[in-house]
C-alpha cells in the first residue's frame, strides 16, 4: 500500500516536470516619493502550466516590462504575453503564441483542498541554482490568511515545506493532480509557507472565461464585532440559542448600506449559521471565517442574510461586489501620477507611497496619512486623497508654510487635472 502510495506520488512530480516552465521577468520598480523617475532594472523568474495558459503568481509580474519563459530541459526562450493579473488573489495568466513551445508539454489539472497532513511537493525554480527541484511537506493548516503582495484575507493553505524567495508561482502538487502554487512564506520562521488554493484559483480563472477580465473577490461593505461577550448578547436581545456577530461600520457605496443598520446581528449567510467568532462550518469538524463564504461570491450575486434587528427575525437579499476602498493597496503596470501647480507636486494617496517608508511603513510613515490610508472609507464613488509632496526649486522658502498648510487641515481646493483630485487633508 505504501509502495503505491508512493509510486503514485512520483507519477505527480514526473507530470510536473514537464508542465513547469521557468518565467523571466524583467521589471521596473516605481518610484513613489519622485514619480516622475523611475527606479533601475532588475529580474525576477519562475513557472506552472495550466491548459494553453500559464498561471503564475501577480508579484512576479510586478511592474513587468519584459517575460519570457522556458521550458524544463530547453535554453531557448520564448516571449510570454501577459494577458490578466489578480493584483488581489496574487495570481496571473500568461500565453505564448509560438505553437512550437507547447510540443511536449502536459497540461495540469486542478484539483481540491487537501485535508491536514497530505503530503504535497512543490516543484519550481526558486533561488540558489538554475535547474529544477522538488520541495515535500505536509498541510499543517488551512484558513484565510492575509495575502501580502494584495493585502487581502483569502483562504490559504499552509505547509512546512521551504517556500523560499523565486519559489513563487511553482505547482504545489498531489495526486497528478495541483492543490494550489506557492506565493509566500512566514518570515522570521523555519519551513512556514503557503500556497493559493484551488478555490481562489477557479474564482480567479472563472472571472476571466465569464468576463474576459479580473473581476476580483467580493464583499458585503460590512466591519463585524463578535458577539461572545454576555453582556452585549443581554444588550441586544440575543438569545442562549442564537449564535451570529454584530454590525459595526457599514461602507456607504455597499448595497447593504441601504438594507442593514449598525448594531444588527448577523445570524446566518445563505441559510449558513454564524458563530459568535464569526465562523461558519467548514468540513470535518473545522470552522472558518465568514469572509470566505463572501469572497466565494460572483460580482453582483445577492446573499441571503438572516438579521437580528430589535429583537425580530429578518431575512434580507444583499448584493455582493469587489471591496472598492478609498486608499488603493496598490499600484502596478502604470506609471505613478502626480500634478505641479505652481511649484507645488501633487500625488493621489496609495498605499505603496508610503511602502516607500521601508520595511517598518506602518510606524516609520506620516502617521495621519497611514491611519486614513488603512481605516478611512469612501463617501463616493471614484473619491480620491490627494496630498502635497514635494516643493519645485525656487519655492523653499515655502516648505514649512505649504506643509502646516496641509498638516493643520487647510481645504484644498478640488483639483481636477488628469485624473487627480485634491481634497481636505
Amino acid at each position: 500500500m505504501e509502495a503505491e502510495a508512493q509510486a503514485a506520488r512520483d507519477l505527480s512530480i514526473v507530470l510536473a516536470l514537464d508542465s513547469v516552465v521557468k518565467v523571466v521577468v524583467r521589471t521596473i520598480a516605481r518610484n513613489y516619493i519622485r514619480p516622475w523617475q523611475d527606479k533601475t532594472l532588475r529580474e525576477s523568474a519562475r513557472f506552472l502550466i495550466r491548459g494553453k495558459k500559464i498561471l503564475t503568481t501577480a508579484h512576479v509580474l510586478g511592474d513587468y516590462a519584459v517575460v519570457n519563459v522556458t521550458k524544463h530541459g530547453s535554453v531557448t526562450r520564448y516571449r510570454a504575453e501577459v494577458e490578466v493579473v489578480g493584483d488581489e488573489c496574487d495570481l496571473a495568466l500568461l500565453t505564448v503564441k509560438f505553437e512550437e513551445f507547447w510540443k511536449g508539454t502536459t497540461f495540469l489539472e486542478l484539483g481540491d483542498i487537501p485535508l491536514l497532513q497530505d503530503s504535497v511537493a512543490v516543484v519550481g525554480y526558486p533561488r540558489g541554482g538554475k535547474n529544477i527541484t522538488v520541495t515535500k511537506g505536509v498541510v499543517s493548516r488551512v484558513e484565510p490568511t492575509q495575502y501580502v503582495h494584495g493585502a487581502t484575507q483569502l483562504l490559504a493553505i499552509q505547509i512546512d515545506a521551504a517556500i523560499n524567495p523565486g519559489h513563487s508561482g511553482d505547482p504545489a502538487v498531489m495526486a497528478n493532480k495541483v492543490v494550489g502554487v506557492a506565493f509566500q512564506h512566514f518570515s522570521g520562521a523555519e519551513n512556514i509557507g503557503y500556497i493559493i488554493p484551488v478555490p481562489v484559483i477557479k474564482h480567479f480563472i472563472s472571472g476571466v472565461v465569464e468576463r474576459g477580465r479580473y473581476t476580483g473577490f467580493c464583499s458585503l461593505g460590512l466591519s463585524c464585532q463578535t458577539a461572545e461577550n454576555v453582556q452585549l448578547r443581554m444588550h441586544f436581545g440575543i438569545l442562549p440559542e442564537m449564535t451570529g456577530v454584530l454590525v459595526s461600520r457599514i461602507n456607504p457605496l455597499f448595497d447593504a448600506n441601504t438594507i442593514l443598520k449598525k448594531d444588527d446581528i448577523i445570524l446566518a449567510f445563505d441559510g449558513v449559521p454564524i458563530a459568535n467568532d464569526g465562523t461558519v462550518p467548514f468540513r470535518n469538524r473545522e470552522q472558518i471565517t465568514l469572509d470566505y463564504l463572501v469572497s466565494m461570491k460572483k460580482p453582483n450575486e445577492t446573499a441571503l442574510l438572516r438579521v437580528l434587528r430589535d429583537g425580530k427575525e429578518h431575512e434580507f437579499n444583499i448584493t455582493v461586489r469587489p471591496l472598492q476602498p478609498l486608499i488603493p493597496v496598490h499600484q502596478f503596470d502604470k506609471l505613478p501620477n502626480y500634478y505641479i501647480f505652481a511649484g507645488l507636486v501633487f500625488v493621489p494617496l496609495i498605499q505603496s507611497y508610503l511602502h516607500e517608508y521601508g520595511e517598518d511603513w506602518y510606524n516609520t510613515s506620516p502617521r495621519r496619512l497611514c491611519e486614513r490610508a488603512l481605516r478611512e472609507l469612501p463617501k463616493k464613488a471614484g473619491q480620491q486623497l490627494s496630498f502635497l509632496v514635494d516643493i519645485s526649486t525656487g519655492f523653499k522658502q515655502c516648505t514649512k508654510r505649504a506643509h502646516r498648510f496641509v498638516e493643520n487641515r487647510h481645504n484644498l481646493q478640488e483639483l481636477r487635472h488628469r485624473s487627480i483630485t485634491t481634497t481636505k487633508m
